[in-house]
């Protein structure tokens, strides 16, 4: 993984106008999770970026938080997921940043066989899969916002979702836990030079 291909933009909103808020940072080192085999269904899909500059306070970016290690939430929380990922199957990529509220869905339902079953860990947070508000292709890596303790966290980032259409009853997406892997987290940060 050459880190010198990958660039990071932050506060982007329209991804085919120059709005005045982005910054774009190149990167200098990629730590993929050492527990990463390709394979969506074992999990571990995480990785962090090293940037070869700090992001700073604009007024349209801020500090992503993180949720208390191991925190789970509760089934029917509302969070958002926001992405460019397509808007429905087969439809087009949107310029603006779209953003959705998209509910929990806990667990114990979310690994029953007529819905995720076993490829569903508890390293993983599923929400949606009511067939109207879910994440698609293109969401991929992006936040689960969730407004908790006081603040917006970052509870999950977008792994994988129903092949076909997006918004299927039963499929939810599933996004990687960020609660799971924050002493990986604390761990890498502090071996990655500065």
């Amino acid at each position: 993984m050459d880190p010198s291909v990958y660039r990071v933009v932050v506060g982007e909103y329209n991804l085919y106008e120059d709005d005045g808020s982005e910054q774009f940072i190149r990167v200098n080192m990629i730590v993929v999770h050492p527990g990463w085999n390709g394979d969506l269904g074992k999990g571990n899909d995480v990785a962090l970026l090293r940037l070869a500059n700090p992001v700073y306070g604009n007024g349209y970016v801020a500090i992503g938080e993180l949720p208390r290690p191991n925190e789970m939430l509760p089934h029917g929380f509302t969070c958002y997921v926001t992405g460019w990922g397509l808007i429905n199957y087969g439809g087009s990529v949107p310029a603006i940043l779209q953003v959705a509220p998209i509910p929990v869905v806990e667990h114990a339902v979310c690994s029953q066989p007529g819905w995720w079953g076993s490829v569903a860990l508890k390293t993983m947070v599923c929400a949606g899969g009511d067939g109207v508000i879910s994440g698609c292709q293109g969401d991929s890596g992006g936040p689960l916002s969730c407004f908790t303790d006081g603040a917006w966290r970052v509870h999950g980032v977008v792994s994988y979702g129903p092949i076909g259409m997006c918004n299927q009853v039963t499929k939810p997406t599933v996004f990687t836990r960020v609660s799971s892997f924050q002493d990986w987290i604390y761990s890498v940060s502090l071996l990655i030079p500065l």
